[in-house]
C-alpha cells in the first residue's frame, strides 16, 4: 500500500486496514478503541468547552510543522483561549486519492505528538477518500471538548479601562514561514513556523490569576483584527506601542520588502491576553517560566470606553489607527 485509492474510502476492508494499520497505530486509547460510531467519554466535572475548525493549509509540511500538528494545535489553542482545560479531539480525514500513506503517516504521527504534548487524546474520527482533483491532496477537519474551571470567565466582552495587553511572544511568525516556504524565497536564516499548543501555558497564567480577562491566539488576520474583535466586544479603546511590539528582525524584513504589516500575520503559538493591572507583573512572571510564554511582553493597555478602536503609538512619535483587515493577503494559511 503505497498510496491511497479511493477504495480506503468505502467502508470496506481496505477501509478497516487503514484504520488499524494507521490511525489506531498512532492514536491508540480505551475510547478510541471501542471501535464505537461515538466515543463514550467519562463526564467532565465543570462546564463544557467545544470547538470544530477545518485545515486546508498549503503546503501540507511547512517549517516548524504540517497540518497534522497544526490541526491539534488549532484546536487545543481554541479551547484554551476559554480558560478551557483540553480533554478530547475527533479528527476527519478527505483525503484525495494518490495521496502517498508514507506522506499521510507523518501528518498522524505529528498529530499523535502534538496530542501528546498537550495531554490530549484522540477519540473519535473518520476517514473520506475522494477522486483525484476533489481536494487539494489532504483537509482535516477537527473537534475538542475542554473543561473550564468554575472561577474562570474568560471572554471577549470583559476587557475594560486600565487593563494590560501581553503578547506571549513575536508576532508573525507562521504567517511569514508559510509565505517564505510557498513562494521559495531564499532567506539567510529559516523561518519557523510558531505552531504550539498552549494549554499549559493557559493554565499556568490562571494559577496565578484566575480573573484573566480576555484571551486570543491571533491566527487568521493576526494580532490586529484580534484586538478590533476585543474592542468592539468590550467597547473600549486600545492602545498599543510600536517600539514594544515583539516582531522578528526576518519577519520584519519580509514584511518592509513586500508592503505588508506584521500585526495583520498569522500565529499558531502564541496568545494576547487582556489582564487586570495589579496582577500583570504576576501573570507576565508566569508566562515567562513557561517554554510558549520566555518573549511574553506588555504591547498596550486598555484606555477608555468607546464604540471600538485600536491605535498604535508610532516610534516617531505618531499615532495611527490598526484597522480591521479587509480580505486575507495569504489564504489557506491553517
Amino acid at each position: 500500500m503505497e498510496v491511497i485509492s479511493i477504495q480506503h474510502g468505502s467502508g470496506g476492508s481496505l477501509t478497516a486496514q487503514l484504520i488499524k494499520k494507521l490511525f489506531y497505530k498512532y492514536f491508540e486509547n480505551p475510547y478510541l478503541l471501542e471501535g464505537h460510531d461515538s466515543a463514550r467519554l467519562p463526564r467532565p466535572n465543570g462546564r463544557l468547552a467545544f470547538t470544530t475548525d477545518s485545515y486546508v493549509i498549503s503546503p501540507l509540511f511547512f517549517p516548524g510543522g504540517n497540518i497534522g500538528k497544526l490541526a491539534v494545535c488549532g484546536t487545543v489553542n481554541d479551547l484554551s483561549m476559554s480558560g478551557a482545560k483540553p480533554l478530547y479531539i475527533s479528527s476527519s480525514f478527505i483525503i484525495e486519492a494518490g495521496l502517498s500513506v508514507k506522506v499521510l503517516e507523518e501528518v498522524v504521527a505529528a498529530m499523535a505528538d502534538a496530542a501528546k504534548e498537550a495531554n490530549v487524546l484522540i477519540v473519535a474520527g473518520d476517514t473520506k477518500v475522494v477522486e483525484r482533483g476533489a481536494v487539494d491532496k489532504l483537509f482535516i477537519n477537527t473537534a475538542g471538548i475542554g473543561e473550564i474551571a468554575d472561577k474562570v470567565e474568560i471572554s471577549g466582552g470583559r476587557a475594560a479601562v486600565g487593563d494590560v495587553i501581553i503578547s506571549s511572544g513575536t508576532l508573525g511568525d507562521h504567517g511569514m514561514a508559510i509565505m517564505v516556504e510557498r513562494q521559495q524565497l531564499q532567506l539567510e536564516s529559516q523561518l519557523v513556523s510558531d505552531c504550539a499548543p498552549l494549554n499549559s501555558l493557559v493554565q499556568d497564567m490562571l494559577k496565578v490569576c484566575p480573573d484573566i480577562r480576555v484571551l486570543r491566539d491571533p491566527t487568521r488576520g493576526g494580532a490586529a483584527t484580534a484586538l478590533n474583535e476585543i474592542a468592539t466586544q468590550s467597547q473600549v479603546e486600545i492602545e498599543l506601542y510600536e517600539d514594544e511590539m515583539p516582531v522578528k528582525a526576518e519577519v520584519r524584513g519580509v514584511c518592509e520588502l513586500l508592503g505588508l504589516d506584521p500585526l495583520y500575520l498569522a500565529n499558531e503559538g502564541k496568545l494576547l491576553a487582556v489582564v487586570p493591572e495589579e496582577s500583570a507583573e504576576v501573570i507576565l512572571a508566569a508566562m515567562k517560566r513557561n517554554p510558549y510564554g520566555r518573549e511574553s511582553t506588555v504591547i498596550g493597555k486598555v484606555t477608555k470606553k468607546s464604540s471600538g478602536r485600536v491605535y498604535i503609538n508610532t516610534i516617531v512619535g505618531g499615532q495611527r489607527i490598526v484597522d480591521v483587515m479587509v480580505g486575507d493577503p495569504l489564504p489557506r494559511i491553517c
